[in-house]
């Protein structure tokens, strides 16, 4: 039996928010999936937090499945 995703997901950068909760990937970590919250919308871009890092705001694609640098997420 699968267990259910803890997380719901916004992927509709449309509706993008203020305290939504996306997934975010990194591209020298491949697909592999992040956990990331929207702490500011901007026209080109969002910033996000992740929780393993909530005071290291994170600038990122406005995508369905935002990308973060590998510099910025790597530093």
């Amino acid at each position: 039996m699968t267990e259910a995703c803890p997380f719901e997901f916004n992927f509709d950068p449309t509706t993008f928010k203020v305290g939504d909760t996306i997934s975010y990937r990194v591209p020298k970590l491949g697909d592999f999936p992040f956990v990331g919250t929207i702490v500011a919308v901007n026209a080109d871009h969002i910033d996000i937090v992740d929780a393993s890092e909530p005071g290291n705001p994170l600038r990122a694609t406005r995508t369905s499945r935002p990308i973060v640098s590998d510099a910025a997420a790597l530093g």
